[in-house]
Parts: C-alpha cells; structure tokens; sequence
C-alpha cells in the first residue's frame, strides 16, 4: 500500500491532467465582482417577494387605487385644475409614485430585519459577497417590486374613466421613479440594520415613511399652501420624487425639475455611503 501522501496538484506527466493552481492562503479567490453571487441574491429577494405577490404587489396597487375612487367619488364634477390639468389627472401620477416609495420601502426593510429574527442571517453574511455587493442587491430588488406595483398601478389606470396617465416626458417618469425607489430602498436597508423586531420597523413606517409620502404634495399643490408648510414641503425629499415623476405625465411641476434631480441626486448619496458604512460595520447583524 502506498503511503506517500498525494500531491495536491494533479501530475504534469499526465496528460489527460490539467495542472490548476491553488491561491495563497488568505488570497482573495474571486478578485472583483461576485456577479453571480450578487445576481443569485437579486433573485433570492425578486422570488421572495414574487412568492407572495398578492400580498406584495396587487395589494398596495387595489388600496391606492380606492384612494382615486373616494376622490373621484368626493369631488364629483366639482374638480379644479391643478397646475392646468383637471384634479383627477394631477392626482394620479401621485398616488402611482406615493405607492412605489411605501413598497420599496417596505421590501427593503424587511430583508435583514426578518432574518435576525429567524436566525438566518447567516444566509447573507456568510456567501462570499462584498458589501456592496449586499447593497446594491437587496436594494435593487426593492427597487423591482416598487417598479412593479408602480406599472400595475398605471396599467389599471390607463382604462380608469376620465383620468389621463399618458407620459409626456418618459425620461422623468423613469429618472425620479428609479430615484426616488432607491432613495426609500436605502433608507428601508438602515431601518432594516437597526431595527431588532418588526415593531420597530412599523414605527418608522408609520412615524416616518408614511407622513412624509402624505405630506409630500400628493393630494394637493404646495403652491397653495401657506410660505411656512411650502417651506417645510420643499424640505421633504418624498416632495421632489412626486413633484418629477408628475412631471412625466402632465408637463407640469411644483418645483424645478432640475433642482428636484440635484436633490434626489444627493439624498441617494448619502444614504448610500449610510448602508454601506453599516453593512462593513457589522452593527447589530454581526456578533
């Protein structure tokens, strides 16, 4: 029997062998981006919001869409234009961002947070993936679901009796519809790292997310609104996603589109460089 120990690479006289060789202890096997890991991860996170898309997707779109019944309903033929279009028209493109902002959010918030619940966050810290590579992964995913429950939104609508939801200016309905999904993914990723049961979680979104979508100009236009609460309404990021993605639809804004961008631009930054500085922190989801 022979007891020499086997080589650990395969013999260079053999010529069905290829000669592999092994990296350095400590060395990084996979130098730059994990692009199958990080597309794994994406999907892992599409698949379990898509799993339960009834809950995920067509919920919020059904209880936004009462929203344009009850004011469709309470205003009767008594509808003032807004910004030169009739309410209705005004409303729509509102209530479509509104609902793209609360479901990123809500994806985004959910992702590490229920698995320091269950105990399985190992599940992301473990996989040979950067922190970026989490970030821009669970973030993404986030932003897919508000992009569904956004064009589920419009399509339904499209065949909705006096509203009008053509886009005039795609390039803002995509620009400040992906701005402003990211901006809440960020911000539901930092909840989501922070908050150690879903209590927490529901406070920030009922504390936080959903006043400032309520107050955002939504329902009405701030130009209206008295010098101190237009003040504190362009103080409001949510202000500037709505104000361009209503652009897109009815050629028309509360502010200008540009420094809207400028904005959102920054927000994103910011919120970014928070995630990312969480997430090579390990705070509160490494022990």
């Amino acid at each position: 029997m022979n007891s020499q120990p086997q080589s650990l690479h395969p013999s260079q006289n053999d010529a069905s062998s290829v000669d592999y060789p092994l990296p350095e202890m400590g060395q990084a096997v996979i130098q730059r981006v994990n692009w199958g890991g990080l597309r794994a991860l994406y999907v892992k996170e599409v698949r379990r919001f898509f799993k339960v898309q009834t809950q995920t997707i067509w919920a919020p779109a059904v209880t936004t869409l009462m929203y344009l019944v009850i004011f469709t309903v309470a205003m009767g033929s008594n509808r003032p234009d807004v910004l030169g279009v009739h309410f209705i028209d005004f409303l729509a493109p509102g209530l479509i961002a509104m609902a793209m902002l609360q479901n990123s959010f809500a994806n985004s918030s959910f992702s590490l947070l229920v698995g320091k619940m269950q105990g399985t966050i190992v599940d992301y810290l473990m996989p040979p993936l950067s922190e970026l590579e989490l970030l821009v992964a669970m973030v993404g995913a986030a932003v897919t679901r508000a992009i569904f429950v956004g064009f589920a939104i419009w399509l339904v609508m499209l065949f909705w009796p006096d509203v009008s939801v053509r886009v005039h200016h795609l390039w803002a309905v995509v620009a400040f519809g992906l701005l402003g999904s990211t901006m809440l993914g960020f911000l539901g990723l930092i909840t989501s790292i922070w908050a150690e049961k879903f209590d927490h979680a529901a406070a920030i979104t009922n504390f936080v997310v959903a006043p400032l979508a309520l107050l955002s100009g939504t329902f009405y236009a701030v130009d209206k609104l008295s010098p101190t609460f237009a003040a504190i309404s362009h103080a409001n990021p949510f202000f500037y996603t709505i104000s361009g993605f209503r652009y897109g639809f009815i050629g028309a804004a509360d502010s200008p589109v540009l420094l809207g961008l400028a904005v959102l631009v920054g927000v994103n930054l910011l919120l970014g460089g928070a995630c990312y500085a969480l997430l090579r922190s390990g705070w509160k989801i490494k022990a």
